[in-house]
């Protein structure tokens, strides 16, 4: 069931009627039974793994959360009799049977996620091997892909980590901890939340309140705004430039490179509003997962402000465990004492980068394509990390640090730069991303740009005016959140101007949208991870 079917439109409208109609303690198993309805109509065998992944983490939380309470009992029964020694070998021992519980889980959960997402990508690279040697081939297996397996899967894995540390106690309730593994407005796409930020707002009882549900509304119809108008209408030139990379190159490239950063954008954030709009019907509040990225002036700046749920769910749950882990600390010492302390003090911190990025690229998609964007985005942000004596020495020298032209060309060079990178999602694998890279430097063809050869894409005048009018309200609307919340300050202004602002949104998604006979639904693109 697509975000932008009438059939989900119809959908929330009964579940919202519904949720305020039932007495509040049942709101959250209407929620439940909504969320397993809603991932049901994309397969019932999706619905089996995702209660595999559900049972498996609930039950393995429920035993760490038990030896924890047994400790804190023993220790309390026994304060005064136990030495210092016995109380650390008794936590140790403790420690140690949550680790094994703790270990058996994550094993058991990535290894569902490993084996129906990257399976058929190991076989591939095995038969690819298998050709040099004259080897036999495997055959591929007909594994089907659960829709957001990876971002329910991280949750789950999140939430049992924060348990196994003690953040707070394992959910008692497993159609609760249920809900909120499967709740479904973020479970296609995110963002991923934590359980201490979700979980009681998801059990909570709620009742009406026309605030929310006008903000709500508002957020889902900008949502499909930016999906229907921006997204879906650019897509068909996307495609074109891509698909047909013997055909378009040169100056083709560049367009499809900006073609789809504004694509992407447009339809990740417009699926998240989506999410936090249904949510914030609900009266939930679902954190944010974007903060105006394109306006970042450096690709580690970029990256705090893009997918952050993301983007703190690897620097928790891995960089900061890698990072400080036995190994990576023996590296530590080895390489100060080789390398000097500047230097060696840096290896553990590349390294682990290095592995986060590994995991980043190969968690957006089992390809080849996926791990370089990931590689290449952590080549970028360490070379500018061993730049920033260079950096400093600039702006003291030239002190343009401040200045308006030069914070436009950081924020130029930063999108260019990841729109770039970003392309590797789309060419069919790396050679052919790379040739095209190649192709803008061999290829001067930017008369093309005059000769009416940008209408031959998939889209034509009208579409252009109408992306240039979606864009400019896009841009317009990000440059304001700066100095706070649009909505904020338009429930501020009169009824009348209110509702014209809503009314002016809801025809320009009826007008200008990309739906209706003869359109190609398309799935939001965050969706297949």
């Amino acid at each position: 069931m697509l975000f932008t079917s009438y059939n989900f439109i119809l959908f929330l409208l009964a579940l919202f009627i519904i949720y305020y109609i039932i007495p509040q303690k049942y709101q959250w198993l209407l929620l439940l039974v909504a969320s397993f309805f809603f991932y049901s109509c994309s397969g019932w065998d999706n619905v089996a793994y995702i209660t595999v992944t559900i049972t498996a983490t609930y039950f393995t939380a429920v035993k760490i959360g038990q030896l924890h309470r047994q400790q804190e009992l023993y220790l309390k029964e026994n304060k005064g009799s136990l030495s210092k020694e016995e109380k650390k070998a008794y936590k140790d021992k403790v420690k140690s049977k949550q680790k094994k519980y703790l270990l058996l889980c994550l094993f058991f959960d990535l290894g569902v996620l490993a084996v129906v997402k990257y399976t058929n990508f190991a076989i591939s690279n095995i038969n690819s091997v298998s050709k040099i040697f004259n080897a036999g081939e495997l055959s591929f297996l007909d594994i089907a892909l659960p829709m957001g397996i990876s971002f329910y899967t991280f949750q789950s894995v999140g939430y049992l980590v924060d348990v196994y540390r003690g953040k707070y106690a394992p959910e008692k309730n497993i159609g609760k901890f249920a809900l909120f593994v499967s709740f479904f407005p973020q479970l296609i796409q995110g963002p991923i939340s934590r359980f201490d930020d979700l979980g009681y707002q998801l059990y909570s009882g709620h009742s009406f309140d026309f605030r929310n549900v006008s903000f709500g509304i508002q957020r889902i119809l900008w949502g499909f705004f930016k999906k229907l108008v921006i997204a879906d209408r650019i897509l068909p030139a996307v495609k074109t430039i891509t698909q047909n990379p013997d055909t378009y190159q040169g100056i083709y490239v560049l367009i499809g490179m900006v073609f789809y950063a504004i694509q992407l954008y447009a339809d990740f954030t417009g699926g998240i509003d989506i999410t936090i709009g249904i949510a914030e019907v609900l009266g939930i509040k679902l954190k944010e997962n974007f903060e105006r990225p394109f306006f970042s002036k450096s690709t580690a700046e970029y990256w705090r402000r893009w997918h952050i749920s993301m983007g703190t769910w690897f620097r928790d749950y891995v960089f900061y465990p890698v990072s400080v882990s036995n190994a990576m600390l023996k590296i530590s010492k080895f390489s100060r004492e080789k390398f000097g302390e500047n230097t060696g003090k840096r290896v553990p911190v590349y390294l682990s980068t290095i592995i986060v990025w590994f995991a980043t690229g190969i968690w957006h998609g089992a390809s080849w394509n996926f791990i370089v964007w990931g590689l290449l985005n952590c080549l970028v942000i360490i070379v500018s990390q061993e730049l920033e004596p260079f950096y400093a020495w600039f702006h003291n020298r030239f002190n343009v640090r401040d200045k308006f032209m030069f914070k436009l060309f950081q924020v130029g060079r930063t999108f260019l730069l990841m729109s770039a990178i970003r392309i590797l999602d789309c060419y069919r694998n790396v050679r052919v991303t790379f040739r095209m890279y190649g192709s803008m430097v061999t290829k001067w063809n930017i008369g093309e740009l005059f000769n009416g050869a940008l209408l031959k894409l998939g889209i034509d005048k009208a579409d252009y005016f109408v992306l240039l009018f979606g864009i400019i309200i896009m841009i317009v609307i990000s440059l304001a959140q700066r100095n706070g919340s649009i909505r904020e300050k338009l429930s501020a202004r009169p009824d009348v101007i209110r509702y014209a602002a809503y009314v002016g949104l809801f025809i320009s998604i009826i007008v200008f949208g990309a739906y209706g006979v003869g359109y190609d639904r398309n799935q939001f693109i965050y969706n297949q991870f």
